[in-house]
């Protein structure tokens, strides 16, 4: 049953490419469709409240558990190559996170491309941290901890050098799942994960780039691609990824990076999964597992226990 195993995840994926490169004449307006349905492999994670928010302009969700800390929030940026996903997409997953940390996510509806290439989405996310903090939610920048999976694991660490940038105080931490940071495509993963991880390929993920930075963009722009980024004075950061996934080595050499500037960070690796496997939550004991070591690393940062 789909959902229920850790090859749900790829099957989905494996559907997804089938009927994509089948379908030539789809629209980017279908293939979002497509991708709307991420959250199938997901279980509900109960017990949660959902809240529509106007974010300057922005449409977000609040995920709110019941019983969470209200005054402590995950800033939560969704997946998809900045092309594809949204806050309905990704509710559940950050939901399963929101009830295993016990505070509410702020589930961001951040602009995509083709019609808001980059810079766009960083600087949506930006201002959302700005309003976040602005809006009375939070005491401070200690309560807020960003987090993200694929293109959101990287814009919540892209998020906190555009903070940065702009004067305002980084956050307490971040939690990248599986970040997609190389706008070169250069990792070996590609090639040493082309046979397990099926949502995921090098000339695939060229175009998603291509598409993402527009004709003239650069892709070692640190704002796009953090690997070139200066990380002086970033908070922690929780690196999760999967074994299998394609983009496994954006994680380690990311890792390496920040180590490198004295960043405080963790690197997990769950062998054998897939790209953004954590969807599997409430279905696969390694998503539930990997969520769990995530939401017990972020908890003491932003004041929990």
């Amino acid at each position: 049953m789909l959902g229920k195993t850790p090859e749900a995840l790829n099957t989905l994926y494996r559907q997804w490419m089938t009927e994509i490169q089948g379908n030539p004449a789809l629209t980017i307006a279908d293939i979002r469709d497509l991708f709307e349905h991420w959250g199938d492999v997901t279980a509900e994670p109960g017990d949660a409240d959902y809240l529509l928010v106007d974010v300057n302009g922005l449409k977000a969700l609040w995920a709110a558990p019941k019983g969470g800390v209200h005054s402590k929030v995950l800033l939560c940026a969704h997946g998809g190559g900045y092309v594809l996903g949204s806050m309905y997409s990704h509710r559940k997953l950050f939901g399963h996170f929101a009830a295993r940390v016990g505070c509410r996510a702020l589930i961001v509806n951040y602009r995509r491309a083709p019609e808001h290439p980059h810079p766009q989405p960083v600087n949506d996310m930006a201002d959302a941290y700005r309003w976040l903090l602005e809006c009375g939610a939070v005491a401070g920048p200690q309560d807020v901890a960003f987090l993200g999976d694929s293109a959101g694991g990287a814009l919540a660490i892209t998020t906190m050098l555009l903070a940065r940038a702009r004067g305002l105080p980084v956050p307490a931490a971040a939690v990248a799942l599986a970040p997609y940071l190389d706008m070169e495509a250069l990792g070996e993963s590609y090639d040493r994960n082309a046979a397990f991880d099926m949502l995921g390929s090098r000339e695939g993920n060229l175009r998603f780039i291509s598409v993402f930075l527009g004709a003239q963009g650069d892709p070692r722009d640190p704002l796009a691609n953090p690997l070139f980024a200066d990380l002086t004075g970033l908070p922690p950061i929780f690196l999760q990824v999967g074994g299998h996934d394609v983009l496994a080595d954006d994680s380690v050499r990311f890792h390496a990076r920040a180590k490198t500037a004295g960043i405080h960070t963790t690197l997990d690796i769950s062998p054998g999964m897939p790209h953004v496997f954590q969807f599997l939550a409430g279905n696969v004991p390694q998503a539930d597992e990997a969520i769990a070591r995530a939401a017990a690393w972020v908890k003491p940062h932003i004041g929990l226990v």
